[in-house]
Parts: structure tokens; C-alpha cells; sequence
């Protein structure tokens, strides 16, 4: 029960934040959205009620939302040039990256972060392996490709999730 809680409160702030308002209409709704949200998936939800209100934990999720920000600006920069060049300097391939996070949730956020930025893609997961499509994949030191695609990624999520 104290789980449903803590999920239907999480889900509760989530909708006033984004409706950014407390009119009486928008507080209900809300409240019955996430009290049934709750009801209905919180015994599926994979984290742990303390780990999620954890004020640590907010803190390095909002540290890593501008630093997926530029993350992304910066791979959408190096896209364009790659696109706007005359010799499309681009070797496709598949990568296969060991990551260090343990939980599930953590590895779904790395991939869907990579995924979001451009120039590369998640294919699939494999425990703690994931395999990329990544726009430059040379002949080169596959370490130092797996660091340029995970950057600092794993860094903020091992922080936020594990």
C-alpha cells in the first residue's frame, strides 16, 4: 500500500507541474488520474518508493536534464555537418557497449538517451550490453567509441537510478 502511495503522490506532483495550475478542475482530475494510475500499475513499477523520493536523486536528475540537452545539441550540430559536407563523412555500423548500470529501469533511460540523440540508435539489450547503430564507426579504439557515445550518461543515471 505505502508503494501506491508514494507512486499516486509522484504521479499527483507530476500533473500539477505540467498543467501549472491548482483550479479545482485540474486538481481533481489530477488527483483521480493518479489515483488510478496508481491503482492500477503500481504493483508493476519496478522502483522502490524510497529510492524514488529521494532528494539526492531529483538533484542529479535535474543536473542531468541540461546535460542531455547539450548532448543532444551538440551530436544535432555534427549531424548537420556530416549532412551539409560534400563527402557525407559517415561509416555506419553496430557498436556493442558494456554498461555499468545495474538496474533495469537505469539501462532503459541509457538506451532512450541514446536513442534521443542523433547520429545514433539502441538496437537492443542484452543484460548489461547494448548494441548501437552509431553514424561513425570506424576501425578505430572501440573504448574511446563507447565513452564518445555513453559521454557522461551513465555517470548522472548511475546516480539517478542505481
Amino acid at each position: 500500500m505505502g508503494k501506491r502511495f508514494a507512486y499516486f503522490v509522484m504521479g499527483f506532483v507530476v500533473w500539477i507541474v505540467l498543467v501549472y495550475t491548482l483550479q479545482y478542475q485540474e486538481v481533481i482530475v489530477g488527483a483521480g488520474v493518479a489515483l488510478l494510475t496508481a491503482a492500477i500499475f503500481g504493483r508493476h513499477l519496478p522502483l522502490k518508493p524510497g529510492k524514488l523520493l529521494s532528494p539526492v536523486r531529483w538533484f542529479w536528475l535535474l543536473v542531468y536534464i541540461p546535460v542531455f540537452v547539450y548532448m543532444c545539441l551538440k551530436a544535432n550540430i555534427d549531424v548537420a555537418l556530416r549532412v551539409l559536407s560534400p563527402g557525407l563523412l559517415i561509416k555506419p555500423g553496430i557498436v556493442k557497449i558494456r554498461t555499468r548500470l545495474k538496474s533495469d529501469i537505469a539501462r532503459v533511460f541509457l538506451a532512450n538517451s541514446i536513442t534521443l540523440t542523433p547520429g545514433t540508435m539502441t538496437v537492443e539489450i542484452k543484460e548489461d550490453v547494448l548494441y548501437i547503430h552509431w553514424i561513425e564507426v570506424g576501425a578505430g579504439d572501440m573504448t574511446a567509441a563507447s565513452k564518445a557515445i555513453i559521454g557522461p550518461f551513465e555517470y548522472f543515471l548511475a546516480r539517478i537510478f542505481d
